[in-house]
């Protein structure tokens, strides 16, 4: 019972965390792949910020649950995220890049070496094959969904600024957005076939929170890609880049959902 009461009670840090290390490795590797001739220093700049927002968020959790947590990914992460903030305020591109892509690397060893949701519960079938390898790519997936929608809505935001600038990167978002939503969307599919397989049919409650992760985490966020996509054909970036905060929203509901969900299951759903 003691056991049972404790992990309950350290389930929400776990998911802010998993959240916030996903959110910064998704941001930090689509940041990293946007084509840096093709848009102002200032976007990677500014959004390192965030950056080392979200990775403070994270060491300050870390700091008060030293039991629960490692400390050095985010700390290491906040550093980088300042040093290529720096690297990208005097025009370094490589640099700056390179910082993005050590930021991402963190960002995932957070939330791999991070407990899970689920850490510490009875879970059906955890030691399986298939149970460790969804458990594997359930961040990465998971991060690449929300970074890939934040970052298309950043950049969005940035045409405002800078009206003239290409729509190629954008683009380049949108379609890594449609990718990342069918994978996430394969991961939590199997996850969601095995845990039937392991325990049955699912309660009804449960049922309607799967709904509301599917529609609004999966199949929305393919419905207001289509719909962006679409509108930067006219092209309206200042619509497109609307469509993408309800994107953003899309994503942040549906994987919240699901690591509520997946708290009490033995895969990701």
């Amino acid at each position: 019972m003691g056991s049972g009461a404790k992990a309950a009670r350290a389930r929400p840090v776990a998911i802010l965390t998993q959240f916030v290390f996903r959110l910064a490795f998704g941001l930090a590797l689509a940041m990293s792949i946007t084509p840096s001739r093709l848009v102002p220093s200032g976007f990677y700049r500014v959004h390192l910020y965030v950056l080392l927002g979200l990775n403070v968020l994270a060491a300050l959790v870390a700091a008060g649950a030293r039991d629960q947590f490692d400390w050095w990914p985010p700390v290491a992460g906040a550093l980088v995220s300042y040093a290529g903030a720096v690297a990208w305020l005097y025009e370094k591109p490589r640099a700056g890049t390179l910082f993005l892509v050590a930021v991402t690397v963190l960002a995932l060893l957070g939330a791999w070496l991070a407990p899970a949701p689920n850490a510490g519960l009875a879970r059906p079938a955890a030691t399986t094959f298939a149970a460790t390898t969804l458990a594997w790519v359930d961040a990465p997936t998971a991060g690449l969904l929300l970074g890939a929608s934040i970052a298309s809505m950043l950049l969005g935001h940035w045409y405002l600024n800078t009206p003239t600038m290409d729509l190629v990167p954008l683009r380049r978002l949108v379609v890594l957005l449609v990718a990342a939503a069918v994978l996430r969307g394969a991961v939590c599919a199997a996850g969601l076939g095995c845990e039937m397989v392991a325990v049955g049919m699912l309660p009804f409650e449960q049922i309607l929170f799967l709904a509301l992760r599917w529609l609004a985490g999966i199949f929305g966020i393919l419905a207001l890609a289509w719909m962006t996509w679409q509108t930067l054909k006219i092209p309206n970036t200042q619509s497109a880049t609307g469509i993408l905060y309800v994107t953003v929203i899309g994503t942040f509901v549906g994987e919240l959902t699901s690591q509520l969900l997946s708290a009490r299951a033995g895969y990701p759903l």
